[in-house]
């Protein structure tokens, strides 16, 4: 078995219950047949979740690039977590790249001309259908004044730092930065920037989710 071998494998659901209905997420119950042979369903119970964009945005020359990173509450945590922006694929018919193009300009006040794909995963494959997918954009603008968003809740008074990507993959080594997002991003991101950025893959890739 090898990385390439990666691919959707649904199994048959022979029941759906929806256990709780949430403001954004859903709590469910399947049984499903993990063995066709057998005929003996088991239930697996996870969160029913849209998915999800996070966006590594990116300024500087090369081999002195920076990274955004913003620092937001989290009350499941109860902690301020250091992130990158991001934000759920809750308006239907929308575009990834338009929803991560929306995200950074809501989160961070910024616009970007070059977008890149930089790491697919799945959040919490054992208890969530969550699949997220991080953009690296470069080329970066901030809006004008009169384009701000109004940000309200957690977002509000969100502070924003520019990060050398060597300090951030550092700071997620040492168990400073604990968002998923944001440590998958910096260590893809260096990773990509180690091989002259031949990874990185079109917007219009193709996304397991």
């Amino acid at each position: 078995m090898t990385p390439q071998d990666v691919r959707d494998a649904s199994r048959e659901v022979v029941a759906s219950t929806r256990l709780h209905e949430g403001r954004v997420f859903d709590l469910v119950a399947d049984e499903v047949r993990l063995d066709p042979g057998d005929g003996a369903p088991v239930v697996r119970e996870y969160l029913a979740h849209p998915g999800a964009v996070a966006i590594l945005a990116m300024r500087g020359e090369p081999g002195a690039e920076e990274v955004l990173l913003i620092q937001q509450y989290r009350h499941p945590v109860r902690a301020l977590l250091w992130e990158i922006p991001a934000g759920l694929l809750d308006v239907a018919g929308e575009d990834y790249e338009a929803a991560a193009a929306r995200e950074l300009y809501e989160e961070a006040d910024l616009r970007a001309a070059r977008w890149d794909v930089l790491v697919d995963y799945f959040t919490t494959p054992g208890g969530s259908s969550e699949s997220l997918r991080v953009y690296l954009a470069r080329d970066l603008t901030d809006v004008g004044d009169d384009e701000r968003h109004a940000r309200e809740d957690e977002e509000r008074d969100m502070p924003l730092v520019w990060v050398p990507l060597g300090e951030a993959v550092t700071a997620v080594h040492a168990g400073r930065i604990h968002n998923p997002s944001a440590v998958v991003g910096i260590l893809a991101a260096a990773s990509a920037r180690a091989q002259d950025w031949a990874p990185l893959r079109a917007v219009g890739s193709d996304w397991l989710r």
